[in-house]
């Protein structure tokens, strides 16, 4: 059995701008269920059981290392909760540590807390070497074949163990001239570890030069999924950027550390983070190994890998019917082919279409022919030139104790349908410029307003008036439910004063 301990991580960070309107900043496509056997599990969630299943008798797994956006930490811990119950026992990836970005710095800080961390928890191991491994996924990429993704992670693991200063990264097999991708390119044979040396890595090529690829058959597709020692990782960053490493390092030096439900939070110095040059890790480190002195392998995956980076991937990976469509929510369609139709909050139909990308929720309608769906980005950089809100939130927004729909508004008011979780509250606060109406519809309210606690039932109701300090909990075990109606002269998300939180908002 191996003395190193290896630790699953998991980047988390990533917008998803090109499967808007699904895939909001304030949601992003990791989050959200696209595909996969079990449709009800999110991308993130699926990939949290895959990089969990390298563990067997010669591999001992640490708690999964989650780097994420501060923003989205309760997102996380909601849906590590969910697996924990559709499993009905506690599974490993819900032994959790989250590090917690103040900004993004794109993936090569990203890894390198993740490499800091698991080396502070290995050094506290007494049966590690103090040398953790490191197995590295993206959040929001699907698999068809989980059996063949976990065999190339042991490869690549056992291939680490076996030389020093090693990356194993995974290959995947291409299917088509694809020019979206970047490219390594392998030279000799596998060794007995099925890996295979790498001689260099290409940046994203033209379409004929994709096409030569193919053919040549000694290209793959670059995963961006790889394992390597932690020092390793470390070291070479420090060779190859040691701006990053220093700033990262100082990053880490600063931290703060608390937990929620058992699972860690790590939160780097918020300035020192921001100050890291921001760089991927095959930019800063992994282009630049091979011919070094560090040694990097590949190891082939052939198991129905995508990387929904577009809704055209989308479609490609859905359950298609015999015309070729993949339709998902109340749908109807007719004389329709080869198209993709979601429907999230009402009917969608589609009729005589072919080729076409229909994407609804219920403040937004995409519509795109799917040969040009990598080009929604355009739509989103429109949506953040104009402030619009339907770049970053669903008219449907989660919060840390439930969520809240925005179901109507107009001039000085606002009409809200608000879920709050079992055992949950949300902040004692005051507005400056509105009054709340509260009618409780499901469940039943504990209700702070000024000096008074009260609770109603369903069909009750309170008025909250301007600048009155209150809060609004839910004591029971079962979901809470209130309409509630603002009224006033602004009623921006902004006009709120926290006084106390559960959930550490200002």
């Amino acid at each position: 059995m191996s003395s190193n301990q290896v630790f699953p991580v998991i980047l988390c960070g990533g917008s998803g701008t090109r499967l808007w309107p699904l895939s909001r900043s304030g949601f992003p496509k990791q989050f959200l269920a696209l595909s996969g056997d079990d449709s009800s599990q999110s991308l993130f969630q699926q990939a949290v059981i895959r990089i969990n299943s390298v563990a067997n008798a010669n591999i001992t797994l640490g708690n999964t290392l989650v780097v994420t956006n501060e923003d989205h930490r309760f997102l996380v811990l909601d849906q590590l909760r969910e697996l924990g119950k559709e499993a009905n026992k506690k599974i490993s990836g819900l032994s959790a540590t989250l590090l917690l970005e103040p900004a993004g710095r794109n993936t090569a800080p990203a890894l390198s807390m993740a490499a800091f961390c698991a080396q502070q928890v290995s050094s506290n191991h007494e049966a590690s070497n103090q040398d953790p491994i490191l197995v590295i996924t993206p959040a929001d990429q699907t698999i068809q074949n989980p059996a063949a993704f976990t065999k190339a992670l042991q490869d690549c693991i056992q291939t680490v163990e076996a030389t020093e200063n090693t990356i194993a990264i995974l290959g995947i097999t291409p299917t088509a001239p694809e020019a979206g991708y970047g490219y390594i390119q392998r030279t000799g044979n596998k060794d007995q570890n099925n890996a295979y040396v790498v001689d260099r890595f290409v940046e994203k090529p033209d379409s004929k030069t994709a096409q030569g690829y193919l053919a040549d058959g000694s290209y793959l597709w670059n995963s961006g999924m790889f394992v390597l020692k932690a020092s390793t990782w470390l070291s070479a960053l420090k060779e190859f950027r040691a701006d990053i490493y220093e700033a990262s390092q100082k990053a880490w030096q600063t931290k703060s550390e608390d937990a929620a439900d058992g699972v860690g939070f790590i939160r780097p110095g918020k300035e020192e983070f921001k100050s890291i040059p921001s760089e991927s890790i095959d930019y800063a480190v992994i282009e630049k190994y091979p011919k070094s002195h560090y040694n990097i392998k590949m190891v082939e995956l052939d198991a129905g890998w995508n990387d929904l980076g577009a809704w055209d991937a989308v479609w490609q990976v859905g359950k298609q019917d015999q015309a070729g469509n993949v339709t998902s929510g109340d749908t109807l369609i007719t004389n329709t082919k080869n198209s993709l139709v979601h429907a999230s909050s009402r009917l969608v139909s589609a009729v005589g279409v072919e080729n076409l990308i229909i994407v609804e929720t219920a403040d937004a309608v995409l519509v795109t022919d799917r040969k040009n769906s990598q080009d929604v980005k355009n739509i989103v950089t429109q949506l953040e030139s104009q402030n619009r809100e339907e770049k970053n939130l669903h008219r449907k927004v989660a919060r840390p104790w439930g969520w809240y729909d925005s179901v109507d508004e107009g001039e000085r008011f606002k009409v809200k349908r608000i879920q709050v979780k079992p055992g949950a509250s949300l902040s004692l606060q005051m507005h400056h410029h509105r009054a709340e109406h509260w009618i409780v519809v499901k469940g039943e309210a504990e209700i702070t307003n000024g000096d008074q606690v009260i609770h109603l039932k369903e069909n009750q109701s309170i008025y909250i008036p301007q600048g009155q300090t209150h809060r609004l909990a839910n004591r029971r075990t079962e979901s809470l439910e209130i309409i509630e109606v603002q009224s006033g002269s602004y009623l921006g998300e902004d006009d709120i004063v926290r006084f106390e939180d559960t959930y550490g908002r200002n």
